[in-house]
């Protein structure tokens, strides 16, 4: 079986500022069977100006009378909630991870101790921010939507420039856009990311439904990342782009089943331990078509082939031919020599 896959459970800002809410995703997470469950980490203030507009999905999805400041600045988790919740994580054995998008956020993620820090894609051109990040030498998740080859080589070199090991850093295949559309997910891209930039690449899922994860997985992603949420018809940016909690435990079924269908490197091909029972039942031997004398040459016309396979393989065919029979066969019977 390949290497386990890391299924974080998104619950983003699905939890609509409430902490109890925050704590019945992570319930959630968990009874999925989900490695991880991932927040977002961010002040208002800090990461956007008083009058920026929303994108077009938000805007769909919340209050039209509210700017972009407005929503974040309700969607906040103060310390004390991100206390909380790694405490309610903690409990229910599940990984607590976040996404900061400003630095003093990231500073508030490395007081907590968190030792994965995931990067939203709408920071892989920040500068400061991935000076800041890169310091603390921290396991990383680089999400690349919106993003070209150029863009991703820099954002990874300012990683690794300020310290953070390229083995600890994993890039995530992305597309930014709620719900992304299929066409548009581009899973082709995850092993040419990974020969191109020599890092372990996952995905970062944003379509509608759970096959594009799985096929991720086959693809060789190693970290699937997929929002989730209590109910898709609640209020707030990302619910409706969301899975719910049963269609979360259907991928996570669904990733650990492909892990044991994916098998070995691909480097080796044998017959397994559950075919074997099988082998001689459905292959074939040689058999006498027809009575045969002793002394008689084996011959097109007096054997053929049928199962099982317990006999003489049919392959030996051609050295049979125009051998003399050592003894009689009877019509049906399976020849030896």
């Amino acid at each position: 079986m390949q290497n386990k896959t890391f299924i974080i459970a998104e619950a983003g800002v699905n939890h609509n500022g409430s902490i109890s809410i925050a704590k019945k995703l992570i319930d959630a997470a968990s009874n999925a069977g989900a490695d991880a469950v991932k927040f977002q980490s961010f002040f208002a203030d800090s990461l956007v100006s008083e009058n920026a507009p929303k994108a077009a999905y938000q805007k769909e999805t919340t209050n039209k009378n509210e700017n972009q400041y407005q929503m974040l600045k309700k969607l906040e988790l103060n310390e004390k909630a991100h206390v909380d919740l790694i405490k309610h994580c903690k409990r229910k054995k599940i990984s607590f991870i976040s996404s900061p998008f400003d630095i003093e956020s990231i500073n508030l993620l490395e007081k907590l101790g968190l030792t994965t820090i995931k990067i939203p894609s709408g920071e892989i051109t920040n500068y400061p921010y991935l000076r800041a990040l890169g310091k603390l030498n921290k396991k990383v998740l680089l999400s690349t939507g919106m993003s070209n080859n150029n863009e991703i080589m820099n954002a990874l070199q300012t990683l690794m420039k300020f310290g953070t090991n390229k083995h600890k850093i994993t890039l995530l295949q992305c597309n930014t856009q709620y719900p992304s559309p299929f066409k548009d997910a581009n899973l082709n891209v995850i092993p040419y990311m990974k020969k191109k930039y020599g890092v372990s690449v996952g995905y970062s899922d944003h379509t509608p439904g759970i096959e594009a994860s799985i096929a991720a997985v086959a693809l060789g992603a190693t970290v699937i990342e997929k929002h989730f949420t209590l109910n898709k018809n609640m209020k707030g940016p990302d619910h409706k782009a969301s899975i719910e909690p049963e269609e979360l435990k259907s991928l996570v079924k669904c990733i650990r089943n492909i892990e044991f269908a994916l098998g070995n490197s691909g480097k080796i091909k044998c017959a397994t331990d559950s075919e074997k029972i099988n082998k001689n039942i459905v292959r074939k031997s040689i058999f006498a078509s027809n009575n045969i004398s002793k002394g008689e040459m084996f011959s097109e016309s007096n054997i053929t082939t049928k199962r099982p396979g317990t006999g003489l393989s049919p392959m030996l065919w051609g050295g049979i031919i125009g051998k003399k029979a050592k003894r009689y066969f009877i019509k049906g019977e399976m020849i030896s020599l």
